[in-house]
């Protein structure tokens, strides 16, 4: 496995330009967040009685991917983790269109990382390889 400056090192290289990287700074994080809604909103998994939020299931292996780079990295993704579902969460409870807006809020903020790299010059990291769609969100919040 990569280490956590390996990963960064190489996300950055294609995050060069100062609009691309603005761009990123409100993408990744947005498209973190609806990529919560997204699964939030797959119908809960009933086993034994009980019902459970995919979001759940899937954050155990994302956050043990994170707890490898590094702890810090881990507390940082945590927060921001429970955070965003918190949000989504909320907007459940608001009995809002959770699905709707997290497929409208990834497709637009999707769209405008494209335009970023557009301009930038180069292809998105992901491209490469899938675990950049994690990495995204700990080079933006440790970007000065």
């Amino acid at each position: 496995m990569k280490t956590l400056s390996q990963w960064l090192s190489a996300y950055g290289e294609s995050h060069q330009n100062p609009t691309n990287k603005k761009i990123h700074r409100v993408a990744v994080p947005g498209i973190f967040v609806a990529a919560v809604g997204l699964i939030w909103s797959i119908p809960q998994l009933s086993l034994l009685g009980l019902h459970i939020n995919w979001v759940w299931i899937i954050s155990v292996p994302v956050l043990v991917f994170y707890f490898k780079l590094s702890v810090m990295v881990f507390l940082m993704m945590l927060g921001f983790t429970l955070a965003s579902i918190s949000l989504v969460w909320s907007l459940s409870l608001l009995q809002l269109p959770v699905f709707l807006i997290s497929l409208s809020t990834f497709a637009v903020l999707w769209w405008l990382q494209f335009i970023g790299h557009k301009i930038e010059g180069r292809h998105p990291s992901l491209l490469e390889d899938l675990a950049f769609l994690l990495i995204g969100p700990i080079w933006v919040f440790r970007e000065k």
